[in-house]
């Protein structure tokens, strides 16, 4: 056999035997975090609600696609900020193009099913943005402000004057 007929072979059984979103993708993410306005303390949980970061927007987290054999990780973020109301927010998972059209190409039922689905490799995340919402009308500038009825908090609509025109 020829030194380049072995290398041929060689990176053959590479290709089969390892998923494609493993050879081609990655398993872990930076995933960027912000917030409007930018500030907020900002924790990340896992599905097992234990912290996995802690921080303030904007930020750069990297993390893992994966949490096991076929499953993805799910991160909840918890943004706090003084005059801003709590809010919480997934971060969106999705499934890699490398892990169907790779492995149906180059890496096989080895890929799709063990592999790719093992390493997390099969999964990606998305950044995270997030608009806070004022606790009250004390937070709001002096000034005109446009805004449809949908903008207007419940609590605050009693407040509200029609103008006549």
């Amino acid at each position: 056999m020829t030194f380049n007929c072995k290398i041929c072979c060689l990176m053959l059984l590479v290709v089969v035997l390892f998923g494609c979103a493993t050879i081609v993708s990655k398993s872990e993410y930076a995933v960027t975090i912000s917030s409007k306005p930018d500030g907020a303390d900002i924790t990340v949980l896992n599905r097992a609600k234990e912290t996995v970061f802690q921080g303030k927007t904007p930020t750069t987290v990297v993390l893992k696609a994966g949490a096991g054999f076929f499953k993805g990780e799910i991160y909840t973020v918890i943004f706090k900020k003084e005059g801003y109301r709590s809010h919480s927010a997934q971060i969106e998972r999705g499934v890699d193009g490398w892990y169907f059209a790779g492995n149906l190409i180059f890496g096989g039922l080895i890929g799709w099913l063990i592999v790719d689905p093992a390493t997390g490799a099969m999964w990606t995340l998305k950044n995270l943005h997030v608009d806070l919402i004022p606790e009250s009308s004390s937070h709001i500038k002096e000034g005109l402000y446009i805004v449809t009825i949908d903008d207007v908090p419940n609590h605050l609509r009693s407040e509200m004057v029609r103008i006549k025109s």
